[in-house]
């Protein structure tokens, strides 16, 4: 199937942005290049950095690539980064990355087919997480410039597109079921962006993954208290 061109974004990448939110893991930003630049070699991509993370500004400033610093947010630092990354940014269309992803070729074609009219956000499968596979759910997203300008789904026409007040976890689930209530979702369950993590046996653990059942006991209590926006 053919993908057309629209709104000034070409199957390349011309016209997107990447934003890759980092919290260590130095070691992960030239794997992470190298599979994005061979899969999507027009796109732009943006590093979201933590002030004082010295390692990985070496890492990433040593590739050339832009990034942009905030300081460490203990709760919410994710949702924040990609929520500023968002704002300094001026691409009709964003992805919401990490740093233990391996992007596959055809994975931009794959989504932009699913961008049909009144469609802002598209889920990619990760090849691990089962209710991805299933096509339920996404953790990783390709959303438009327009869909972010909505707001969450208590504060809208905020700019933002992730509640900062999960301390990771869960913002995912929340961006799935807001956008499901406005008629915005789709899955691309071909577009393959792989999720390098643990879980799936795809990674050694480290600090951040270990403090997942922490944070996820956490947010799961915010989300629980939340449900109720976009389900009601």
């Amino acid at each position: 199937m053919e993908v057309r061109s629209t709104d000034g974004v070409e199957p390349d990448g011309t016209g997107l942005v990447i934003i890759i939110p980092m919290l260590g893991r130095p070691h992960r930003v030239k794997p992470l290049l190298e599979s994005i630049d061979q899969a999507t070699p027009r796109a732009s991509v943006l590093f979201m950095l933590s002030s004082n993370d010295t390692t990985v500004k070496r890492e990433v400033r040593a590739t050339g690539r832009p990034f942009r610093e905030m300081s460490y947010r203990s709760v919410g630092d994710y949702a924040t980064k990609i929520n500023n990354g968002i704002a300094c940014t001026t691409e009709p269309l964003i992805f919401t990355a990490a740093d233990d992803l391996k992007f596959y070729p055809g994975w931009f074609e794959e989504a932009l087919k699913m961008l049909t009219p009144g469609i802002g956000v598209v889920g990619t499968n990760d090849l691990g997480n089962p209710r991805v596979t299933s096509g339920d759910h996404a953790t990783h997203f390709l959303v438009t410039r327009e869909y972010t300008k909505r707001g969450t789904i208590d504060r809208p026409n905020s700019g933002m597109l992730f509640h900062p007040e999960y301390p990771h976890e869960f913002v995912d689930d929340e961006l799935v079921g807001t956008a499901k209530k406005r008629g915005a979702w789709a899955m691309a369950i071909d577009s393959h962006v792989e999720h390098l993590h643990p879980h799936w046996g795809k990674a050694p653990t480290d600090t951040l993954y270990e403090q997942q059942r922490y944070r996820m006991r956490l947010g799961q209590s915010i989300y629980r208290r939340r449900v109720r926006l976009w389900t009601s």
